[in-house]
């Protein structure tokens, strides 16, 4: 059974996850405090096997650099429409955080529907554009779980205002993607408190947007 730790990390308290068994952890989002991740891998005493993006804002992606200076063969996924803002200071807004500016190059690049195998389990990648273009989210069938980034919140939707974001696209991908996966389905965003899709149905504000 796999295990999910949570730290609130950076400035504008984004939730980096840790998802691990016995031996093996995958980083979601590590959006700061590198050495605090490090230190809860090593408390749960396993290797981190990837670190999975949900987009490319600067608060979900500030301890990518540190973790492959710690870990230099740590692979690092995100959905392939991302690729602009990751290799760009000013798009991903972390030229204006003081922190020099955060250009990822080395990562591997997801399409729509692929499968990836971490812990045993089957990841499934779910294009949810809007938040910005390349934003997307980790399904877990057998889990009942879904890493929603910045696309779902408890009972309301990431911000759209920002490089590539768009209302009417996450408008879709809320209503016409994720409300399509079973109710049971947890939900953990990136800000905030855990939910799931049937509870989001009934009371998220997008299902009752114009």
């Amino acid at each position: 059974m796999l295990k999910v730790s949570i730290l609130v990390v950076g400035p504008v308290m984004t939730n980096c996850y840790i998802v691990s068994d016995e031996s093996e952890a995958v980083i979601i989002d590590p959006g700061e405090n590198a050495k605090g991740i490090i230190a809860k891998l090593q408390q749960l005493g396993t290797e981190p096997a990837a670190i999975l993006l949900t987009h490319g804002h600067f608060d979900h992606i500030t301890a990518v650099p540190a973790l492959k200076a710690a870990y230099p063969d740590l692979p690092v996924y995100a959905y392939r429409e991302e690729r602009a803002l990751l290799e760009n200071a000013v798009l991903n807004e972390s030229g204006s955080m003081g922190t020099g500016g955060i250009v990822l190059q080395d990562v591997h690049y997801l399409e729509d529907g692929e499968e990836l195998q971490l812990l045993g389990e089957t990841w499934k990648v779910i294009a949810t554009p809007g938040h910005t273009i390349g934003s997307c989210c980790y399904y877990l069938p057998s889990s009942s779980a879904l890493f929603s980034g910045d696309t779902l919140f408890a009972g309301d939707c990431g911000r759209t205002d920002l490089a590539t974001g768009s209302m009417p696209s996450i408008l879709h991908s809320i209503r016409e993607v994720l409300m399509k996966l079973p109710d049971d389905t947890t939900v953990l965003p990136g800000h905030e408190e855990m939910t799931s899709i049937g509870v989001e149905r009934k009371r998220n504000i997008v299902m009752r947007m114009r």
